[in-house]
């Protein structure tokens, strides 16, 4: 089968292109390479064709989907901290790129699976969260909703084209994907820690840091998203993926620093600070993925001890053949 990814040569898309051409599927990676890179798919590079390009680009998403037996669409801006800076850009990448695949699929008769988020359940109160459960957003007027929003578009496009036009559709709505490769750059908390902690600076953790989270490895995912584009019965329904594992971002600071044996001292910054006025958080954010398992059989196989060394050990590879560069 040929699959094209969208998001190919971002973190967790390279993870998925690695997986296909591993069991002899061939990839098409469409990548504007703004927050993936060339070089995560290095390992790969002539085995998957990567085309720099954006899912705002109707004419080639459709030129393609054409070329294409399924598609992962997994593009997306992304991250607390580009949201909620360029909260536009997040709606029309997340809604319009969404838009223009559903638009192809449906036109070429392809199978899509949409890459969704935790975020959809905004500050839903549930010890863990099924996918049955009510979004319960704070106002528009507070930038952070805007990917909650933007998504929650993107799954009822889906939903629609489905059960109106019989388009063959998967959702799936990742919790805290970690794993090598991923950058903090964007906000996200266990490689921004590492990075921190491997120069010794203070490891800066927002609010009382008493909010829990919990962290799946980026191959357990993308395991799940294989098992569920494989199994029929996933067509037009959602899916939780994520690990149970739940740790408040305190302790994982602290788990950080001890694997990476770091000098640093963690520092507690307001929210407002980091994000500005009137930012909002969620205290819990623990999946449910018992309908995952109970249709795939899929479990998570990653410990986070395991996670932070794997994590940690990338980032030391990555830093040494940064100064071999030099």
């Amino acid at each position: 089968m040929r699959y094209l990814i969208t998001g190919g040569a971002g973190f967790i898309g390279s993870h998925l292109a690695e997986a296909l051409v591993a069991r002899g599927d061939d990839v098409i990676a469409l990548d504007n390479l703004s927050t993936g890179r060339r070089e995560n798919l290095a390992g790969i590079g002539d085995d998957v064709e990567l085309v720099h390009g954006s899912v705002l680009d109707a004419l080639l998403v459709d030129e393609l989907m054409a070329r294409s037996d399924i598609v992962i669409h997994l593009a997306a801006a992304v991250g607390v901290r580009l949201i909620v800076e360029r909260p536009l850009r997040s709606l029309i990448t997340n809604i319009r790129g969404s838009e223009n695949l559903l638009e192809a699929a449906h036109r070429y008769r392809r199978k899509i699976l949409i890459a969704s988020t935790s975020e959809i359940y905004g500050k839903n109160q549930r010890a863990s969260f099924r996918e049955i459960d009510d979004q319960v957003l704070g106002s528009p007027s507070v930038s952070r909703w805007s990917y909650s929003t933007s998504k929650a578009v993107d799954e009822i496009l889906a939903f629609a084209y489905h059960r109106e036009r019989q388009l063959p559709t998967v959702i799936v709505r990742l919790f805290n994907t970690v794993g090598p490769r991923q950058t903090g750059a964007y906000g996200m908390v266990l490689p921004r820690l590492v990075e921190q902690a491997l120069r010794d600076n203070a490891l800066t953790v927002h609010g009382d840091g008493r909010q829990t989270r919990c962290f799946c490895h980026v191959s357990d995912v993308v395991a799940a998203m294989l098992l569920l584009l494989d199994e029929p019965k996933a067509e037009g329904d959602v899916f939780n993926i994520g690990s149970s594992e739940e740790v408040s971002i305190l302790e994982l600071a602290k788990r950080v620093i001890g694997a990476t044996g770091s000098r640093s001292e963690i520092s507690l910054v307001p929210y407002d600070e980091a994000f500005g006025e009137g930012f909002e958080d969620m205290r819990r954010r623990v999946p449910d993925t018992s309908k995952l398992r109970s249709l795939t059989g899929w479990k998570p196989s990653h410990s986070l001890d395991g996670i932070i060394a794997e994590v940690v050990s990338d980032q030391h590879t990555r830093k040494a053949e940064q100064a071999a560069w030099r």
